[in-house]
């Protein structure tokens, strides 16, 4: 049967939420698939692939094997298993223990903190390429008080449609990333193809070998950054319980995506190194140049300034899918009892505005500082390397606590499980480690594409601030208080905790095994009871009195289950009297 308890017997229902009520479904398998398409796929960062001409299709394929499928086949084996509410903070925390599934998801967030402003920096670039002429477009796209303007505005429209709800933002991202993302893809590749056909002169670098040479680490720094392209497959994990039938449409959604990305990201790169000089190539305006010269090319320039349009609509709507996202999760984090009360409030819409509010604070003055830096294109590089290197430590730590849950709930139902056994999941796992690692190693190393400065402060800055920055779960989690947990969330307990044993140790229950609701109700009720314990010593005034109220409720609720249950102990024991003394042996249960 399956891990979460609900009502129903028969297999593959829509779980239930911790209400008892099951969620609306709100999103379809195919929007899923194209909120994960949008996650994931940007076209901003083609240029820095297209510098490897042919040789970036083996950079595009080796990520693929080392980090994007075996991410799909591990998310979608994870969440098909565990469709309770909670996403990457589940799996880990069921594997590894709390401390380790907050730290994962607090990864996730961080990196998405310091990879959003190299997006809005692409937005900037599109918007700048909206006017006329070109000469006037890169002028502008090159203005830092433009820029800094423009990215906050970006943002925090982003965000504010956020404040509207799931329902909203999964409608933006959704159609962003059909009118800002696929739609300009297909039309890319197209116009390279006419432009080969008509036999115009291709710049493509096909002096590029298609392997790379290892001995030279330093040029393969702008390849392991494919590593970030492929990231976010697992964040919309946290929306599974809006599917219909989870179990099955979640690995369907990841599959369909997985094929798109692939597609889009090889065909993409190549068409923009067929119309840009490899000497030309720039990361932030490339891509909007390529579209204006592709365009010309046929007579109509003016198109460029429509593909413009166009991009800075895919990065609102990739802007609002990761504002979502994210924060979704954090906010369930924080009611798990891991965040301040005060970050745990949320809207009439369901929507969490403090985090949201906190998450934006962070990103304006990143991007205040990126503005400020002698080198746009430096500070760029830095913080995308360092979101690269957290992102992969988050994605370590998914491919341990996979292997791990083979071991410690080997009996546990998985409707999608990684084919071989455990053989099968050494394999796709230990492939997701060494690309992990390769990866973060690879993104220490100074790029020869780019003027980065001293070598010894751009390796100095990646290190402090990785390390910096990696402790703060810890420091938080070890800081949590009681009260910071919300009795009354619909974040359903572990099973490690309704089994009673530690998330290391091995689970004992069958596949079959359902936990009664008396044994999840008794756990929440207990878990209840030391909050608003501890709330009563530690609170306000009002908070107190609160808290008396429910720890009467508690007891009440208690109190009327034990009489019950003595009640029908006694009516037991009245009907074995009546058969004894009617002569009828009665066989009592051990």
């Amino acid at each position: 049967m399956e891990s979460n308890h609900t009502n129903n017997t028969t297999p593959n229902t829509t779980p239930v939420a911790g209400n008892g009520k099951a969620p609306k479904v709100v999103i379809s398998v195919m929007a899923l698939a194209i909120m994960n398409v949008t996650t994931i796929v940007s076209l901003r960062g083609l240029p820095s692939q297209a510098e490897y001409g042919f040789g970036s299709i083996f950079y595009y394929t080796l990520a693929a094997v080392l980090m994007l499928i075996p991410v799909s086949l591990i998310c979608a084996e994870l969440a098909s298993t565990f469709p309770k509410k909670g996403g990457l903070f589940r799996w880990v925390s069921e594997a590894l223990g709390v401390r380790w599934g907050f730290a994962a998801m607090y990864y996730e967030w961080l990196a998405i903190v310091m990879w959003f402003p190299t997006v809005l920096i692409f937005a900037g670039v599109a918007i700048a390429y909206i006017c006329w002429p070109e000469s006037f477009d890169a002028k502008l796209a090159s203005n830092k008080g433009y820029t800094l303007v423009t990215l906050l505005v970006v943002y925090w429209a982003a965000t504010l449609n956020t404040f509207r709800g799931l329902k909203a933002s999964a409608k933006l991202s959704t159609y962003g990333g059909m009118i800002g993302t696929i739609i300009p893809a297909a039309i890319l590749v197209i116009l390279a193809l006419i432009y080969i056909i008509m036999g115009k002169p291709i710049y493509l670098p096909v002096d590029q070998p298609f392997f790379p040479d290892f001995s030279k680490l330093n040029t393969l720094v702008l390849a392991a950054s494919i590593f970030l392209f492929y990231a976010g497959m697992e964040m919309q994990a946290v929306h599974v319980e809006h599917l219909d039938n989870p179990k099955r449409n979640y690995p369907i959604a990841v599959f369909i995506a997985t094929i798109i990305t692939i597609l889009i990201f090889i065909l993409c790169t190549l068409s923009v190194g067929v119309v840009i000089p490899e000497k030309e190539i720039n990361l932030v305006q490339t891509l909007l140049i390529a579209y204006e010269r592709l365009w010309s090319n046929i007579g109509l320039p003016w198109m460029g300034h429509v593909m413009a349009v166009m991009c800075a609509f895919g990065v609102l709507g990739q802007s609002s899918v990761m504002i979502g996202g994210t924060t979704t999760g954090m906010l369930m984090v924080g009611k798990a009892g891991y965040l301040p009360r005060p970050l745990q409030k949320t809207n009439k819409n369901d929507m969490q505005v403090p985090i949201l509010l906190v998450q934006g604070i962070i990103i304006s003055c990143i991007v205040f500082i990126l503005i400020l830096l002698p080198s746009v294109q430096s500070g760029y590089q830095i913080f995308s390397q360092m979101a690269t290197i957290i992102f992969l430590m988050m994605y370590i730590i998914i491919y341990i606590a996979a292997i791990r849950l083979r071991y410690t709930q080997p009996n546990k139902k998985r409707p999608f499980s990684i084919p071989g056994g455990n053989v099968g999941m050494w394999i796709v796992g230990l492939l997701g480690l060494f690309g992990g690692i390769a990866g973060i190693i690879l993104s220490f190393i100074p790029p020869s594409q780019i003027n980065t400065g001293s070598p010894v402060v751009y390796v100095g800055i990646l290190i402090v601030g990785v390390v910096a920055f990696s402790v703060v779960p810890f420091i938080v989690y070890a800081c949590r208080k009681p009260g910071w947990f919300d009795p009354a969330t619909q974040f359903e307990p572990f099973d490690f905790e309704i089994e009673g044993r530690k998330a290391s140790q091995k689970s004992k229950w069958d596949a079959d095994y359902v936990p009664p609701k008396e044994l999840v109700d008794a756990f929440v009720d207990k878990r209840a009871k030391r909050v608003y314990e501890w709330i009563s010593l530690h609170g306000s005034k009002e908070e107190k009195a609160s808290a008396a109220a429910e720890l009467a409720a508690l007891k009440s609720k208690n109190d009327l289950m034990s009489t019950s249950a003595v009640n029908e102990k006694n009516e037991a024991d009245k009907q074995d009297d009546a058969s004894l003394s009617s002569g009828n042996e009665v066989t009592k249960p051990d």
